[in-house]
């Protein structure tokens, strides 16, 4: 019997790309390859790319660069780029870097195993005809009581920052059936929880249905204890969805739902399609049905033409809300996109804003995890501590925990009540039932 193929595999970026990274070792397995966190054990190394965050390329091109040693000690091992910059520079990431072997897109990393036989080209950044779900092999068993699960892919907004329409493609969604099939398996396999993901998840639209209905008919699957979402955007947040969020016991009490900015102004040129007020309103509305919500957010600052009233009016904004924590970036331009075309604010202004943001932001997350001392919450247990007798896990509001319980077991969800906080985690001590 031969030894096992191992693959190297990094993930940059978002939650989808976990999926994805997750869903091509899958589909490697077939070809015989098991995993390895070791990069120099590998007979493949794979770099599933973002191209959303600051200097994707050049982070991707400095990892390769940090390759070619072992390339040049192991000419056999193969060396693959995935993802979203994968899709936006094809070929070109081969001309750069010889030492790459394939270069495939998010929509295309099914043929992953063909690309390693040379059955397909050593460049698929098309979109395919084909529905890569229906080609990839069953999900694997996990280890991890919380997993994702991509419902959606694709963007039709076109904000005027982003690349994503042109890397993920139009808006698609995924079939009913099959959404219920993949969770009942990695139910089947120890998952209690699961989060939808999609670009604009709460655009889901299939057969007939919205993401809410397909929230509710998740929530029936017996041994599927809580559900998430993200990402989700404004215009899309339906009413049935709102509802859903105050009468689904299983749809747990936390909103990840980006503005970017709270100057009309801005998000006019962004092309995000709502205002700062429409926005509020909805934000109202989901605290009116569930008043124990934790939101977050994603916030750009230095936006081209954005001026001082502009990033005081997104200040504001933040103060209005209260979120408990957010995603806050400096604007860099992405080629391609309508914004990069006009001209970028100071660097040294967008520092100091961005500085300004982040600790407002910080406030307002120290604020809502200190009030979360003395309260009763939900904890699932992922992992055992790095202390004896301690187990860590996700509260229902997605607050990181860490717990004293000595019995604990990885997939119980219990309750706790928290006694203290400290800058990005809780500490809490188990209820006896």
């Amino acid at each position: 019997m031969t030894d096992a193929k191992k693959l190297f595999i990094k993930t940059y970026g978002c939650q989808m790309n976990v999926y994805d990274s997750e869903r091509m070792v899958e589909a490697l397995a077939g070809e015989g390859y098991v995993t390895t966190d070791v990069v120099e054990e590998a007979d493949m190394v794979l770099l599933n790319t973002c191209h959303i965050r600051e200097k994707a390329s050049e982070k991707l091109y400095s990892d390769l660069g940090r390759l070619r040693p072992l390339k040049t000690a192991k000419p056999g091992l193969k060396i693959g780029v995935a993802g979203c910059v994968a899709q936006a520079e094809g070929a070109e990431i081969q001309r750069r870097m010889p030492l790459v072997d394939l270069v495939v897109g998010p929509q295309s990393y099914h043929r992953l195993p063909a690309m390693l036989r040379g059955d397909a080209p050593a460049v698929e950044t098309d979109f395919p005809a084909e529905d890569k779900f229906d080609l990839l092999p069953e999900r694997r068993g996990t280890a991890r009581p919380a997993a994702f699960l991509t419902v959606q892919e694709g963007c039709d907004k076109f904000c005027a920052f982003c690349v994503v329409p042109y890397t993920r493609g139009s808006e698609v969604s995924r079939p009913v059936d099959r959404i219920l099939t993949e969770a009942r398996l990695l139910v089947a396999k120890g998952v209690r929880e699961i989060t939808l993901l999609g670009q604009n998840v709460n655009a889901y639209h299939a057969d007939g249905w919205g993401l809410a209905r397909l929230l509710r008919a998740l929530a029936q699957v017996e041994g599927l204890e809580r559900l998430r979402y993200t990402t989700s955007h404004p215009n899309d947040m339906e009413d049935d969805l709102i509802a859903a969020h105050g009468d689904e016991p299983k749809l747990m009490p936390y909103l990840h739902l980006p503005v970017q900015s709270g100057s009309d102004r801005i998000l006019k040129a962004m092309n995000r399609k709502h205002t700062a007020e429409a926005y509020l309103r909805i934000v109202d509305r989901i605290r009116t049905v569930r008043p124990d919500i934790l939101l977050s957010s994603d916030f750009i600052v230095g936006f081209p033409g954005e001026t001082d009233a502009d990033f005081e009016a997104t200040l504001a904004l933040i103060r209005a809300v209260g979120y408990g924590m957010a995603y806050t970036f400096k604007y860099s331009a992405r080629p391609g996109t309508p914004a990069a075309e006009k001209p970028e604010i100071p660097p040294e202004i967008a520092d100091s804003r961005l500085h300004m943001l982040q600790g407002l932001i910080t406030t307002q997350q120290r604020a809502a995890q200190d009030a979360m001392v003395g309260r009763e919450v939900s904890v699932l247990y992922e992992k055992p501590g790095r202390m004896p007798g301690q187990m860590m896990g996700k509260s229902d509001h997605l607050h990181a925990v860490h717990v004293g319980d000595s019995a604990g077991r990885v997939g119980e969800i219990v309750r706790v009540r928290i006694s203290a906080s400290s800058s990005n985690s809780l500490a809490g001590v188990r209820i006896s039932e």
